[in-house]
């Protein structure tokens, strides 16, 4: 009987008409973004054949996410998080069929990706957080771990079917089409935001606009020690293992000598990982500190696996246990914060889990690039392992520390 009740609810969620009406449009665009994000790195390794290169525009995208994305989220907690949505996925829609359009027509230039990039990461440091935190007004707090779970699985889920359509069309049509097509899938995003019934959302009063809210945040964070530790950790995570748009194409092409095929299999393999990751993780309601940090340690050790192993069944089996515990970190991390955040701080404080995962990809996609051109793919993948490793580590260290300090307080 319980094992019945388990599996009802492993979908809990998607009963709920609001978030399946989002969830859905999301799974054909999310489809179209990593499509988008494999077509963006063949081309600049395409134009430059640097990986230095590719981390570099990596960098331009994720700089306003490492800048911007503090003050993203005081904006969604002073703003309507469905308005927002409207204007971020529409801006989107139109970068994506703008960049489409010069590569079908031959005139992209190395400069207007970065600008692409640019103008993406403008708008993604206020999309992100947005995102994150209507999971919560759509489903509440009883169902938000679920509700992120089943988020994670159409991530997962996308990464497979995204990477390998991309995959096809780069061998076949070309680079640009994958932009078009992305810019597409925008359009049941926008249909599905507008049949949101508001009435069933479960909204907070927005906060009043006064000086100091960023650092009202951060303080937030530091005092309390189980949103703090998780953010810590997927710093770590985010900045040098999660990486992957600056590691793999460069595994693909010289340690694997192959093409973009051969870089959509492998992110194939990944997410075939998180998607098993994800139906794993949608069956339990338990968001601990302690599963985050173990899923830290053996994605780190997944990473080690594929920087030195040479079969390639290993290699296989490496890159889906990566994507296993990258999932189940990431998921584990952001029910955390979602579960234990005051409504009023939602905003702000999923923004700073925005910045750790992705923002933080503007210091290590240059550097993972880097590392990757100068020592060699598997040293970019490896040092990506021995980080998250690194990140369990000091989890663990902050875990005790927080024990200590709340034993002195009794």
């Amino acid at each position: 009987m319980d094992a019945e009740k388990e599996k009802h609810d492993s979908f809990s969620s998607l009963k709920i008409r609001n978030y399946r009406l989002y969830w859905s449009g999301q799974a054909i665009s999310v489809s179209g973004t990593f499509l988008q994000a494999l077509a963006q790195d063949w081309l600049v390794l395409s134009l430059t054949n640097s990986g230095t290169m590719l981390g570099l525009v990596l960098m331009v995208q994720f700089l306003p996410m490492l800048l911007l994305t503090f003050y993203g989220g005081v904006i969604v907690d002073r703003f309507s998080k469905l308005k927002i949505l409207y204007t971020t996925q529409t801006i989107s829609m139109f970068l994506a069929l703008g960049l489409g359009t010069l590569v079908i027509t031959g005139n992209v230039k190395l400069w207007m990706v970065f600008v692409f990039a640019l103008c993406l990461g403008l708008v993604n440091s206020l999309d992100d957080p947005t995102r994150k935190a209507f999971v919560f007004e759509m489903v509440g707090k009883d169902n938000v771990k679920n509700a992120i779970s089943l988020w994670t699985i159409l991530v997962s889920f996308t990464r497979i079917i995204g990477p390998a359509v991309a995959g096809i069309l780069i061998a076949t049509v070309g680079i640009g089409q994958c932009f078009i097509i992305n810019a597409a899938t925008y359009i049941p995003v926008l249909v599905a935001l507008s049949m949101i019934d508001k009435e069933k959302l479960h909204t907070s009063l927005p906060i009043a606009k006064s000086r100091g809210q960023v650092r009202e945040g951060l303080r937030y964070v530091w005092k309390n020690p189980i949103l703090f530790n998780s953010l810590i950790m997927m710093a770590i995570v985010g900045t040098l293992t999660y990486e992957w748009s600056a590691s793999l194409p460069l595994y693909a092409k010289f340690v694997l000598n192959g093409g973009a095929g051969t870089y959509a299999l492998i992110t194939v393999c990944m997410s075939a990982g998180m998607l098993l990751g994800g139906f794993m993780n949608a069956r339990t309601k338990n968001a601990s500190e302690r599963r985050a940090i173990y899923s830290a340690l053996l994605l780190g050790l997944g990473g080690i696996i594929a920087a030195v192993a040479t079969n390639i069944i290993v290699i296989i089996f490496s890159f889906v246990l990566m994507g296993i515990f990258l999932l189940s970190f990431a998921n584990l991390t952001q029910s955390i914060l979602q579960i234990n955040t005051a409504p009023e701080y939602r905003g702000r404080v999923v923004s700073m889990w925005s910045v750790g995962f992705q923002g933080s990809t503007a210091v290590g996609g240059p550097l993972i690039g880097w590392i990757g051109e100068q020592f060699g793919a598997r040293w970019a993948l490896g040092v990506g392992g021995i980080a998250a490793i690194i990140a369990g580590l000091v989890g663990f260290m902050l875990e005790k520390r927080a024990l200590r300090i709340a034993e002195k307080k009794k």
